[in-house]
């Protein structure tokens, strides 16, 4: 098996996908493990810059993410995607795609990430100031059958990524790892 995968955050706006991301990743450095983040809102303003957010934006965007993923996990990189990607049929095309790939739910209760939304988002979605705003006006599509189910509303961060890791450990994506820090 490769040492590489693609951890594939997806939730709402404020779910909690980046906080999760950067936790992980922090425990993954400290077992020498290569890491590379791809959060959604800087991969729009570095990689897809100028796209939108109609469904074919969206799309083009999670591909392009997707496309990243795959080429850091087959260098034996452990990729970390924290983007909303509100579609099913694009993350199941990475998921085809990177093969070597643990999607992750971060579930949380709207009200909840309307009440942590520090930018204001949804308050302007809700006015309809933003269109096409993933929970309000536009759709997000549940996994269907996620590797982790995160909820954020009743976890900690913390206890999210140890759940992440767990599973990680359980495919064996971090054998290489263990033996390695054993050492």
């Amino acid at each position: 098996m490769s040492k590489g995968v693609t951890i594939w955050f997806t939730g709402l706006s404020g779910a909690g996908k980046s906080t999760i991301a950067l936790i992980l990743e922090k425990r993954l450095r400290k077992l020498g493990a290569k890491v590379e983040i791809l959060d959604g809102d800087v991969v729009r303003t570095n990689l897809s810059k100028g796209l939108g957010f109609s469904r074919e934006d969206r799309d083009t965007n999670i591909k392009r993410i997707g496309f990243v993923c795959n080429l850091l996990t087959r260098n034996d990189v452990i990729a970390i995607s924290a983007a909303i990607s509100p579609y099913r049929e694009v993350r199941d095309y990475n998921r085809q795609l990177i093969g070597n790939f643990l999607e992750v739910y971060t579930r949380c209760s709207l009200d909840k990430c309307i009440e942590r939304d520090t930018k204001g988002l949804y308050k302007k979605a809700i006015a309809g100031e933003i269109k096409e705003f993933t929970g309000i006006s536009d759709p997000y599509e549940e996994p269907l059958n996620p590797e982790v189910v995160v909820d954020t509303d009743k976890e900690t961060p913390e206890q999210s990524a140890e759940k992440v890791f767990n599973k990680l450990e359980e495919l064996g994506y971090l054998d290489h790892l263990n033996k390695t820090a054993a050492v």
